[in-house]
């Protein structure tokens, strides 16, 4: 179990699932991350973990509490108000990994979304999303891969929920971009949780907005939001 509320602390940027950002951590939030995973390693806590502290730390995705969402913006036909339309998907994997530097690991760092399972309350909707949108046939996934964290204050807190950005490259339909995602954690028995979101437009992506007699219109903005429960990797 994860007992240190100060590793958590270090941890919990690295969450998640924007409009394209091009931005790099602040010297000083590098250099409060690395104090803090060095200190956490001196102390000896990795062992309480069951961590070592020769090779960081890392979480993965909880094997329930998980959630990709997209929200976008429509006006459908022979409805008065406009609302969002929202596709969903528990079909998440992956993690964070963290080095006893305080810096991401990448080869450990990478969430993948299975976006061929998103649904929404209209199957109609579902099969263009998925066939014509995003073109799941190729295109099956949207990745996910954390570079680096910014908004940690310089004593990092120790309880309670915490909100910061966290910064890495995002994979949709074959293109990558940066992009920062708003997050908010709280760890408690051993597990983070808390909720990430970033926003894109189709043209970033190269995705074709729907083009469909139901559809009056539809917003150019796709907010993607990523309901998260990470635990130590065992």
């Amino acid at each position: 179990m994860l007992k240190s509320s100060r590793t958590v602390a270090v941890l919990l940027p690295a969450l998640l699932c924007a409009a394209a950002i091009r931005c790099a951590p602040a010297d000083t939030d590098a250099a409060t991350i690395r104090s803090a995973t060095q200190t956490h390693a001196a102390s000896g806590q990795s062992a309480k973990t069951g961590v070592s502290s020769v090779t960081g730390l890392h979480l993965v995705v909880a094997p329930a509490g998980n959630e990709v969402r997209y929200r976008i913006h429509e006006q459908l036909v022979r409805i008065d108000l406009p609302s969002d339309a929202i596709g969903r998907t528990g079909q998440i994997t992956g993690g964070i990994g963290v080095g006893v530097d305080g810096q991401i690991i990448p080869a450990e760092s990478k969430f993948v979304v299975n976006v061929a399972t998103l649904a929404s309350d209209r199957s109609m909707r579902d099969n263009y999303v998925r066939h014509r949108v995003l073109e799941t046939d190729q295109f099956p996934t949207v990745e996910f891969s954390p570079t680096s964290i910014q908004g940690l204050p310089k004593t990092l807190p120790t309880s309670g929920a915490h909100t910061f950005d966290m910064i890495g490259n995002l994979t949709v339909h074959g293109v990558t971009k940066p992009t920062t995602w708003h997050v908010t954690g709280e760890s408690k028995n051993g597990q983070v949780t808390g909720t990430a979101s970033t926003l894109f437009t189709f043209e970033d992506f190269k995705l074709d907005p729907p083009h469909v007699p139901i559809v009056l219109s539809v917003s150019d903005t796709i907010r993607l939001e990523y309901a998260f429960a990470l635990v130590p990797k065992r």
